[in-house]
């Protein structure tokens, strides 16, 4: 059996002639660039989410940037995050001027620790920004707890966790801002690019609005020096399209998660854990093993896909290596990188594919355990 580590085909079909009919209003309508199908999404976004503002762009990256521009936050400040991420986060940071600032993260939910947030906070820090990885909300009552004591801005990267929630509240919805992606391979997906910022303060939304279009208010006046970071029409169609069906999407993975939790647990392997007061929606499914590559084999051998997310933490890359970070740092981190493999997670992955996955896991685990008596 050959398991993909996304099949995007398979989600797409079930859905072809909404989004095949969607694709020709925007060719019909000539709305290429934002325009009317990107403003329908983002009036959806913001009342799925529960809030009042939604400012679609061109990327999750440029959401994070904008987001912390509009804030003020430039040279000069500091803003602490994660190592255990995708770089676009701390990107965002570097891109408006600032220093990102990394913390550990929590050794079960792969998420900002608060524990670690105190000691790095100076004179200069400015925001915190947690990332809400794979899915899994951050300890957010803990992080505004923080901010609100120590006078901060909270942003959340969302990026990974469209239709999560934390005590009730939607991933995103929490801080002063929420940043998504809408990457083809994320939760909710274009067929390409896209992003957006959701906020209830207006003031940070037009700003932000402004600085996605060259710093215009209307054609041709320029308050500021902006980007072009606008998000294309025929993205905001597919994403209108497609956000009806996230919730069902991200029950799917849910239970493709039980299933894996169930056929899994006693292997020796360290499974994903949903906190009590979040809800996972397991954008990807991550476990641990002291043998990465040698399970990564095994699995391959038997046609089974996985990836890596992320095999090296941002204080490790050469791009931030002029913050003057070692290994060792950030052990919680550093050891999770070294041990994770992300499996197979889709909506429509099948539940015997799940245990196809399973059984071939359970059998490296069993083929392990064998190897030193064999050996002797």
């Amino acid at each position: 059996m050959k398991i993909p580590f996304v099949d995007l085909k398979a989600l797409h079909e079930p859905i072809s002639g909404e989004l095949s009919d969607a694709i020709a209003r925007v060719m019909r309508n000539c709305s290429f660039v934002q325009g009317s199908e990107v403003k329908a999404f983002e009036d959806a976004f913001a009342r799925y989410l529960g809030v009042s503002q939604c400012v679609a762009v061109n990327s999750g990256t440029a959401a994070l940037h904008l987001a912390l521009l509009g804030l003020g936050i430039g040279p000069g400040d500091e803003v602490i995050t994660v190592a255990h991420t995708f770089i676009a986060t701390s990107e965002a940071v570097s891109a408006v001027g600032a220093r990102p600032v990394f913390v550990d993260v929590d050794p079960v939910t792969y998420t900002m620790d608060p524990a670690k947030v105190e000691a790095v906070i100076t004179s200069r820090t400015k925001a915190i920004l947690p990332v809400h990885l794979y899915g899994n909300p951050a300890n957010m009552d803990a992080l505004m707890a923080i901010a609100k004591r120590r006078n901060l801005l909270l942003v959340e990267d969302a990026c990974q966790a469209h239709g999560a929630s934390y005590k009730g509240r939607m991933a995103g919805t929490i801080g002063v801002a929420g940043c998504f992606s809408f990457y083809p391979g994320k939760n909710l997906g274009a067929c390409g690019e896209g992003g957006a910022m959701v906020t209830n303060d207006e003031a940070l939304a037009q700003k932000v609005r402004m600085l996605r279009e060259h710093g215009s208010v209307q054609k041709y006046v320029h308050v500021m020096p902006g980007y072009n970071f606008r998000m294309e029409g025929i993205q905001g169609a597919v994403l209108a399209v497609k956000l009806p069906h996230l919730d069902g999407w991200n029950d799917r993975r849910r239970a493709l998660a039980k299933r894996y939790n169930e056929r899994l647990a006693g292997q020796g392997i360290v499974l994903p854990k949903e906190e009590a007061q979040g809800k996972h929606i397991y954008h990807l499914y991550v476990i641990q093993t002291d043998d990465r590559e040698g399970l990564r084999d095994h699995l391959a051998q038997r046609g089974i896909e996985t990836g890596l997310h992320y095999p090296i933490p941002l204080h490790q890359q050469e791009a931030y290596a002029s913050l003057g970070y070692r290994t060792g740092d950030f052990p919680v981190t550093e050891k999770a990188t070294q041990r994770i493999v992300s499996l197979p997670m889709y909506p429509d992955m099948s539940l015997e594919a799940a245990d196809y996955v399973s059984d071939a896991i359970i059998e490296w685990v069993k083929g392990r355990v064998a190897e030193p008596a064999a050996s002797r």
